[in-house]
C-alpha cells in the first residue's frame, strides 16, 4: 500500500526510524528515505536556475528541462546510495559514527540487505542514465562531455575525491557549472552560456557552505577515521571562516553579474538576505559546541553548522529564486529600471 504521508516527510526532513518502521513502509518510502531524498531538493533547485535563464533568454524545450531534472536528481540519489555503500564496506559508519547519528543508514543499521541495497543503487543508476543517453541522443555535442563529467563525480566523489579534500569542490562545480550550466544548454538548444555558469556559481556556493558546515560538525571523527574533508585538512577555526567568506563571495559575484547587466536590477532583492548572513556570521564566528545546545531545535543534533549553513541559504536562496523570476519578468516585458 502506497503510504504518501511517509513520503512527504521523507522528502522535508531526514525522519529517524526504527526498524519496525521500516518494515512497514512500501517500497518508494524505502528509497526515498535510503538516499536522503529531503537534500533533493538542492538539485532540483539548480536545474529550475539553469531552465529558467534559459527561458529568459527565449529558448526552452520544457520536455527536455523534465528529463534533464529528473536524472539529476537520480543521480543525486545514486550518488548518496554509493556514498553510503563505500562508507559502509570502510567501516567508516561503525561505532555511532556522525552520518548513523542524524539519520538511518540502512546498511549500518540493518535495514536491508546488501543485496536489497545494490537493488535501489542499480535501479536509481539505470534510470539516471536513461535520461542521460536520451539528451545525448537528442541535444548537441557537449551533452555526452557533460554527462560523462557527471558519472565521474558520482562514482568517484565518495572515494577518492572526499577522502583527499575534493569533495567540497566536487559539490561547487556540480551544482554550480555542471548542474546549472549543463541544464541550460541541453534545454536551449545546444547553447553555451558562461552568464549561466556564473549565476550558477551564485547559487552552487549554497550547497557547498552547507556540506562544508558538515564536514566541519564532523571534523573529529573524521580525523580519527582518515577521511581528509576540506575542514579537516584546514581545521575547524579556518574552516568556519571560509565558509563565512565564501557567502561574503556570493554578494560580491552576484553584484558583478547586476554591474555589468547581466542581471537585471531585480536580483537585488537577494541582498534582503543579508541580515540572516549577519545571524550566520555570528554563528560560524564562534567554535562549535562540544555538547547539545539548550536553544538547538530537537531532531537536529549533532548537524550544527550544517543546520544553520542550511537555514540561512534556505533564505538566500529563496530570495536569488524569486530575484530570477522578477529578473524574467523584467526581460520578457522588456522594462528597464535604470
Amino acid at each position: 500500500m502506497i503510504q504518501p504521508k511517509v513520503w512527504a516527510n521523507a522528502l522535508r526532513t531526514i525522519p529517524r526510524i526504527s526498524k519496525e518502521e521500516w518494515n512497514s513502509y512500501d517500497i518508494i518510502s524505502r528509497w526515498l528515505i535510503a538516499t536522503r531524498s529531503a537534500v533533493f531538493i538542492l538539485t532540483a533547485l539548480s536545474a529550475l536556475v539553469g531552465g529558467l535563464l534559459a527561458y529568459r533568454d527565449g529558448n526552452i524545450n520544457w520536455f527536455y528541462f523534465l528529463v534533464a531534472t529528473l536524472g539529476l536528481i537520480l543521480a543525486h540519489a545514486s550518488n548518496n546510495l554509493i556514498n553510503d555503500l563505500i562508507d559502509f564496506n570502510k567501516g567508516i559508519d561503525k561505532d555511532n559514527y556522525y552520518r548513523a547519528q542524524y539519520g538511518p543508514q540502512p546498511l549500518e543499521h540493518g535495514l536491508v540487505s546488501k543485496r536489497t541495497f545494490y537493488m535501489y543503487i542499480a535501479v536509481s543508476l539505470v534510470l539516471a542514465m536513461m535520461a542521460g543517453i536520451y539528451l545525448v541522443l537528442n541535444t548537441g555535442p557537449l551533452t555526452p562531455i557533460l554527462v560523462v563529467v557527471g558519472l565521474f563525480f558520482l562514482f568517484f566523489y565518495t572515494w577518492p575525491l572526499k577522502y583527499i579534500g575534493m569533495g567540497e569542490p566536487t559539490v561547487l562545480l556540480v551544482w554550480g557549472p555542471l548542474m546549472i550550466g549543463g541544464t541550460y544548454y541541453v534545454v536551449s538548444g545546444s547553447v553555451w552560456s558562461w552568464e549561466a555558469v556564473l549565476a550558477g556559481l551564485v547559487y552552487a556556493i549554497g550547497p557547498t557552505s552547507v556540506l562544508f558546515g558538515k564536514h566541519t560538525d564532523k571534523l573529529k571523527e573524521d580525523r580519527v577515521k582518515g577521511v581528509y574533508t576540506l575542514p579537516v585538512i584546514l581545521g575547524e577555526r579556518i574552516s568556519r571562516y571560509v565558509n563565512i567568506s565564501i557567502w561574503g563571495f556570493q554578494y560580491v559575484l552576484l553584484g558583478y553579474l547586476i554591474i555589468t547587466g547581466r542581471m537585471t536590477i531585480a536580483m537585488l532583492i537577494v541582498f534582503l538576505a543579508i541580515p540572516k548572513y549577519i545571524w550566520a556570521v555570528k554563528i560560524f564566528s564562534r567554535p562549535r559546541p562540544e555538547k547539545e545546545p539548550e536553544d538547538l531545535g530537537p531532531g537536529i543534533w549533532p548537524l550544527y553548522l550544517s543546520a544553520h549553513a542550511f537555514a540561512y541559504n534556505k533564505r538566500f536562496g529563496g530570495l536569488f529564486l524569486l530575484g530570477l523570476i522578477l529578473d524574467i519578468v523584467l526581460v520578457k516585458l522588456n522594462i528597464s529600471l535604470f
